[in-house]
């Protein structure tokens, strides 16, 4: 892996204001991801690729990463940049909406990373649990939205992806089969375990 391209992406999508993982965020996930190789991760929200090049570092040998974007530029920005890193023959990109997309997908995956559109998050949960492997972990990034999700926030510009947020939070919660921290860094990061059987 070129890890001087990598760099300069994330400048450049830090410049450019694009959403990517956070430091911190990326941190726990990397260590959570260390300790096991995994053979296929599931992204849901590629944006220019950021997270899942660093996620390639986790993979088993003959490992994979699916990732779905709806943005026609930002797929062609994810491709050149997955292309520049050296890591294309480890991560396809699932080009449209992840609402179409998911339901048609009948794979198995080591882990599920979240970051897309955030009143859709319940969908994706849904299928992520559909999809995971019996010992997978899903993760949920800007799960605490800003603090909105943990305050009495009603603005209606927002109200439905806090709202979807908040009931996302709770399904994972209470789901005995979860074993769910949510965790402040960044904007808020849930990672779901699966309870072993």
């Amino acid at each position: 892996m070129n890890v001087q391209e990598l760099e300069k992406i994330k400048q450049k999508a830090l410049e450019e204001h694009i959403p990517i993982i956070m430091d911190d965020t990326l941190e726990i996930i990397e260590k959570i991801l260390s300790k096991s190789k995994s053979e296929k991760i599931l992204e849901i929200g590629t944006a220019v690729g950021y997270s899942a090049i660093c996620f390639t570092n986790f993979l088993a040998t003959n490992g994979r990463i699916d990732t779905i974007e709806r943005e026609k530029d930002r797929i062609e920005e994810a491709k050149i940049n997955i292309k520049k890193v050296g890591v294309e023959d480890k991560i396809r990109i699932y080009e449209g909406d992840a609402v179409q997309i998911l339901p048609t997908l009948n794979e198995r995956y080591d882990a599920v990373f979240i970051d897309a559109a955030k009143g859709k998050y319940p969908f994706f949960l849904k299928e992520a649990l559909r999809m995971i492997k019996p010992s997978g972990i899903i993760f949920a990034d800007n799960i605490l939205y800003k603090g909105y999700v943990l305050s009495d926030y009603n603005k209606h510009k927002q109200r439905t992806a806090v709202r979807n947020l908040r009931e996302y939070i709770k399904e994972v919660s209470e789901n005995p089969n979860l074993d769910t921290e949510i965790l402040e860094v960044g904007d808020g990061l849930a990672v779901s375990k699966i309870k072993r059987a």
